[in-house]
């Protein structure tokens, strides 16, 4: 067991619109049975700009970062990594003697489940999203050589310009698509998001995901989507939104301790995350 909390205890943290507990069961789990003097607590906000301050001011070690700051948060940072400048976009803040640096391990973890999975580069995709997480989906794609892409995405300016970072086309409503295309689907909105609005939605509609041959849902909670849950009866190949928040929380744990867990304690970290 960890020691008890004293003066010299690194804080790490998280901030977020709709904090969640996944993050905090997550790193704190890791913390204690690795047995490191870390404490890792949610927060949410209405002053960004004084928030980040204080994570410079006070020494916080880490902080996570997730909608809706992932863009704004960018002018009160010191540099960006490769991984946020390149989408514009942050999930990640180190902080070393006051130094923030940002990175996005969203991203890191799109790239890795888009290794892992073998997808085909020519598969043709719609990315329905075009905030922040929806930056480091198409990144990663692109870098990873797809080149049939499609945003959907109702907000035109974000949408286009998106769009056109990457080369791929917009749309504004599924009827704009030509469903014979659609190979893999993948859901960037907060539709499905267990106690949103649309909890109950299917991201896409069901003819869609019985179209696709890969559905790709990035909400974390819960593991299972209505769009999930679908697909999978429909035995589709799908990636859930609980395996990016795994790993790109990993990726976040090595930042801010410099320390890579084996692969049972990450899995044993992540279950007991995804427990309540």
């Amino acid at each position: 067991m960890n020691q008890m909390i004293n003066k010299d205890t690194q804080l790490c943290m998280s901030l977020s619109g709709r904090p969640g507990n996944f993050g905090t069961r997550f790193h704190n789990y890791l913390y204690q049975k690795l047995n490191l003097n870390f404490i890792y607590k949610a927060f949410t906000t209405k002053d960004l700009k004084a928030a980040i301050g204080g994570v410079r001011a006070l020494g916080i070690r880490g902080c996570a970062v997730s909608m809706p700051f992932k863009e704004d948060c960018i002018p009160y940072l010191d540099e960006l990594d490769i991984s946020a400048s390149a989408i514009q976009s942050v999930n990640t803040i180190v902080n070393t003697d006051g130094y923030l640096k940002a990175y996005n391990t969203d991203y890191i973890a799109i790239a890795n489940l888009i290794k892992s999975n073998q997808i085909n580069p020519d598969t043709h995709f719609v990315l329905k999203g075009s905030g922040g997480m929806a930056k480091a989906v198409a990144g990663a794609l692109f870098d990873a050589g797809f080149k049939h892409g499609t945003i959907l995405a109702r907000n035109k300016d974000k949408g286009t310009e998106l769009a056109k970072l990457y080369n791929y086309q917009w749309i504004a409503s599924e009827e704009e698509y030509d469903l014979s295309k659609v190979q893999m689907i993948i859901n960037v909105t907060p539709v499905g998001m267990a106690g949103g609005a649309e909890e109950h939605d299917l991201a896409f509609p069901e003819l869609w995901i019985k179209q696709a041959k890969i559905v790709f849902d990035v909400v974390a909670l819960p593991v299972e989507t209505p769009m999930i849950k679908l697909a999978k009866s429909l035995n589709k190949k799908v990636i859930t939104g609980a395996e990016v928040i795994a790993i790109q929380a990993l990726e976040q744990f090595v930042l801010y301790t410099g320390i890579r867990p084996d692969a049972k304690l990450i899995d044993e970290a992540a279950a007991f995350a995804r427990s309540n």
